[in-house]
């Protein structure tokens, strides 16, 4: 799928003066495997509501988006299997953890001038909360651990959406539920479960659609 191979080049230009070469690595390499489930969406969202949008123009709101999520879904992977309680000797689980915090903090700065930035802030945020919840007695774990997914598909039909300034269709709100709802933590390739995000015709023009805010209701007591 093209679109993925954009997001992923976008993804990897964004952190291309990472150093030193070792943090580099584990950076791009954390990309070159990942789904880009959220960038794509972020992509095809976009073109739902503007089908002669760029696509390669906006590709860096994509690029900000997986990159929120890379960092998020690292840094849930190192919280639920500590490295350094099997001998990291090697270090690699400092390294994680600083790439973690760099694919957060580059996501963060290809959407600071969108209207997505405030509903990246949130979906920050609302994993934090989740992440503590978990620990609780009682805390349903896999609920808990797949907000995640679902906030990141939100704020990726949003920031489509903002990308040609607009809102999020009800089309869009329930691809991003029903996918969410499908995958639980993790994406499969982009192309097993989008492939047919932009193809429904829709009358949206830029300041329709309706909002979505999940990580705010999620966390909220």
């Amino acid at each position: 799928m093209e679109q993925a191979a954009s997001c992923r080049r976008a993804a990897r230009d964004a952190v291309s003066d990472v150093e030193p070469p070792r943090l580099h690595d584990v950076i791009t390499g954390t990309l070159d495997g990942a789904s880009m489930t959220p960038g794509v969406l972020t992509l095809q969202s976009a073109a739902a509501i503007d089908p002669g949008v760029d696509r390669s123009g906006i590709a860096h709101h994509a690029a900000g988006v997986q990159l929120i999520y890379e960092g998020l879904r690292l840094t849930r992977t190192l919280a639920h299997d500590e490295p350094w309680t099997h001998g990291d000797a090697n270090g690699d689980g400092d390294l994680e953890i600083l790439a973690a915090d760099i694919l957060v903090a580059r996501g963060f700065y290809l959407l600071a001038r969108t209207d997505a930035a405030g509903k990246a802030v949130r979906t920050v945020q609302a994993f934090g909360r989740d992440q503590t919840r978990r620990d609780q007695p009682g805390a349903d774990v896999d609920r808990l651990d797949s907000n995640l997914e679902r906030d990141v598909l939100e704020l990726a039909v949003l920031t489509g959406a903002a990308a040609v300034g607009s809102t999020p269709t009800p089309e869009l709100v329930a691809v991003a539920n029903d996918v969410g709802e499908a995958v639980g933590t993790g994406f499969p390739p982009a192309e097993e479960c989008l492939s047919t995000v932009d193809s429904p015709e829709t009358d949206a023009t830029p300041g329709d659609g309706v909002a979505t805010d999940r990580a705010t209701s999620v966390t909220d007591p």
